[in-house]
């Protein structure tokens, strides 16, 4: 949630930090200022730039004002016009610096930033450049690093002591009101030797705003389109796009996947829209209304995979929204997973005319085509339009592998990235290449290097014997899925509600701690389903008892939080699946966490996912195909996770249960750049495909959860690349999944039976 400059600004007023004195202007208003010209008029929009862009003027006199205020108010900045202006006192500037506090994905951590230029040209190159400092949670900066930061900035002995406090100040900010960016730009020295917050930006976590609704005090409603303002107040995240089929879909990795192959089909989508784990009544009939008013909308695709959510209990709320009469604009719906046979014959019965139900996303397609006009397919990254399943050519990825496996420095990487044999090594500090390549090639293991390789177990090795810990047993979710999980075989013996020990849930003891559950029973895996405001600490709990497995199915947990329990698994050891997981499936044996079984069989193939219904998806497709999984794992949506791509990779890499691996990904951060590293520089002996959601999504926009965020500057164009690079197949579309991994086990080794 971005505040402007008037809402950031009275963050660090209530810290402490000085600002110009100010007055907000609202359209109609006369202000009279009470402080002396000149004066400054700001527009308050969500952007940077105003400067460059005219939205910033100095006012030199009371008559001038009216005339700055009508321009203003009409001068649209990145496309808004703004909801009001802030009227300040000019300050006498001797010097601008820049400094904020910020969550960095790259980094893992609250970075402090310094830089000895501030102002419209922060960006540009300067003098003694920028420093950039981790901030360990939640004890904040040290002395030492606001010392750097006070000599980066080149100032005087006689500034430390204010410079020291609004750093301290800042610190609380962020971390009082969950902030993900407290910046000043400038802070600027002025006349009387005094520091002054001169403009601000903040930006506050959207979960912890979910959980603590008094912050929405700081965030004006105003910046927010009528769209905007409903689809925040019915919980579903909305993107406008131009094409003419609305989308309806649960989960963000399932949504993007969606759009894909409709614009690839040339059936333009003219949204993303994920309604999350609670489709009931109020969201799809909100969601409906909104695409059924939206003129440029034709049809209207549902595209539903139940895990958590239950395809049934959306039958009903569909047809309690439609009331018997047919929808306002032909509706396609598919539904699959979690109670669908059920959820079907609901519809069925309904009989609604105008309503049309498909078995999969290809019919879908087909029914689509005959409702609106097809256009030219879309076009991304050379990719071509997708194959058509099990059939027709894969668009080519990287010049492939050295002896038929990925190959350590693979084509295309650059010279800095080659790996350099590191002499007086021991032999343990390596390990070995790929096959056809020379031994000098091998890649030196230091300590730390790929945290994961000495300390995650296989997945495969969890079963029938592994004990299961619930944190959040006695709650409604946790005690449903807890069912769910015994009945395929999974051995949940306990569960942990703070204050309510003593109790049973189905016959498991739950206890007061996690550390009375393991004094009890040899717990091997906990499975969270705890609030997000106490998700963090359960984790830190389970870690610190000493489980080896934690599975967090919470999503929405704070990214500070998440930051401050990070150390905790990497002091421990524990292996974090998630948050915002959908946990685990052994097929045929063990599962933790909320996964439907029906898409799994039993198999080879190990599928790690950034999404729960992408996993669902491509599993289904994988199992029609005759392709079963050795173990299928959520890595988490959130932007801060546990072990990822790279430690789940490493849990198998010599697991011989396992002869290939697909990693299903999205737009946004770095996971599949890391991945596609580690799989590079260490020859991983194993074919390795992937497929990536969201390639025709907007720049610049967040699409579902935290965790998919798609930046300027071709973000969708590296991570193909990387992958590539790494000798990564690459699945251009969910159906064309089963043909890229059969044809990589037949090229690898013998293929399985159909």
């Amino acid at each position: 949630m971005l505040l402007d400059e008037r809402g950031s600004k009275a963050l660090f007023t209530a810290v402490g930090i000085p600002v110009p004195v100010s007055v907000t202007v609202w359209p109609g208003d006369s202000p009279s200022p009470d402080f002396p010209l000149p004066w400054i008029l700001k527009s308050q929009v969500l952007s940077g730039g105003r400067g460059k862009a005219g939205a910033i003027r100095l006012v030199e006199s009371q008559e001038a004002l009216g005339p700055a205020m009508e321009s203003l108010f009409s001068l649209p900045v990145a496309g808004k016009l703004p909801p009001c202006l802030l009227l300040e006192q000019t300050a006498r500037i001797e010097r601008e610096f820049y400094l904020s506090f910020a969550v960095s994905r790259d980094r893992e951590s609250l970075v402090l930033t310094a830089k000895p230029a501030g102002g419209v040209d922060v960006e540009a190159g300067g003098p003694g450049g920028t420093l950039i400092q981790n901030v360990r949670l939640p004890g904040g900066p040290t002395q030492t690093q606001i010392r750097a930061a006070f000599f980066r900035l080149g100032l005087q002995k006689a500034h430390f002591a204010q410079f020291s406090a609004i750093v301290s100040a800042l610190f609380r900010a962020v971390m009082d009101n969950g902030l993900l960016l407290a910046e000043i730009n400038p802070l600027a020295l002025v006349v009387d030797s005094a520091l002054q917050a001169l403009d601000g930006k903040a930006e506050i976590d959207d979960s912890l705003a979910d959980i603590r609704p008094e912050l929405l005090k700081h965030h004006n409603p105003l910046h927010l389109s009528l769209k905007e303002l409903t689809t925040s107040q019915a919980g579903f995240t909305y993107v406008p796009l131009p094409g003419w089929v609305g989308c309806v879909v649960n989960g963000a990795g399932l949504a993007m996947a969606t759009m894909d192959a409709l614009n690839f089909a040339g059936l333009p989508a003219a949204n993303f829209l994920d309604l999350g784990g609670a489709a009931d009544e109020a969201r799809i009939r909100a969601a409906l209304t909104l695409l059924f008013e939206e003129p440029r909308v034709n049809a209207v695709f549902i595209n539903l995979y139940g895990g958590i959510l239950s395809c049934a209990k959306v039958a009903v709320s569909l047809l309690a929204v439609l009331g018997g009469d047919p929808p306002a604009k032909p509706v396609v719906a598919r539904l699959a997973g979690y109670e669908s046979r059920q959820g079907l014959e609901l519809l069925r019965a309904g009989r609604i005319e105008n309503l049309h139900l498909v078995r999969d996303m290809a019919q879908a397609l087909e029914v689509l085509e005959t409702i609106g006009p097809k256009g030219q397919p879309a076009v991304i990254e050379n990719l071509g339009p997708p194959a058509e399943a099990d059939t027709g050519p894969i668009p080519p990825s990287a010049p492939s592998h050295t002896s038929g496996r990925n190959a350590l420095a693979a084509p295309g990487l650059s010279p800095e990235r080659a790996l350099l044999p590191l002499p007086g090594l021991s032999p343990e500090h390596t390990i070995r290449a790929a096959p056809g390549l020379s031994p000098q090639n091998a890649l030196p293991l230091l300590p730390g290097h790929f945290p994961g390789r000495a300390r995650t177990p296989s997945p495969l090795d969890l079963g029938s014997q592994t004990q299961v810990l619930v944190q959040g047993l006695t709650g409604k979710t946790g005690a449903f899925h807890a069912g769910l999980m015994r009945a395929y075989g999974t051995r949940v013996v306990a569960g942990v509600t703070p204050f309510k020990g003593g109790t049973l849930v189905d016959g498991a003891p739950v206890y007061d701690s996690v550390h009375e559950a393991v004094g009890n029973h040899a717990i091997g895996l906990s499975v969270i389903f705890v609030p997000g405001a106490f998700a963090a600490e359960a984790i830190i709990e389970a870690a610190e008892a000493g489980i080896p497995w934690i599975v967090c199915i919470t999503e929405g947990i704070p990214q500070l939080d998440m930051l401050a329990a990070l150390p905790a698994l990497r002091d421990t050891g524990a292996c974090l699946l998630g948050p915002n997981t959908p946990g685990i499936i052994v097929p045929g044996r063990f599962k933790a966490g909320i996964m439907p079984t029906d898409p799994f069989r039993p198999g080879s193939i190990a599928v790690f996912s950034r999404s729960g219904t992408l996993t669902y998806e491509a599993s289904a497709r994988l199992s029609a195909a005759g392709l079963g999984q050795a173990v299928a794992v959520g890595v988490g949506g959130d932007p801060f996770i546990g072990a990822g791509f790279r430690g789940l990779l490493e849990a198998v890499r010599d697991d011989t249960r396992v002869e290939a691996v697909l990693l299903l990904g999205e737009i946004g951060g770095r996971a599949e750049e890391d991945v596609a590293d580690y799989v590079a520089r260490t020859g991983f002996p194993k074919p390795v495909a992937s497929f990536v959601a969201g390639l025709t999504a907007p720049p610049g926009r967040r699409m579902g959860h935290a965790g998919a965020i798609l930046e300027e500057g071709g973000g969708v164009g590296r991570k193909l690349s990387a992958l590539r690079r790494a000798g990564i197949e690459i699945c251009p579309s969910l159906d064309s999944v089963p043909h890229v991994m059969r044809k990589l086990l037949e090229e690898w080794g013998e293929p399985p039976a159909a």
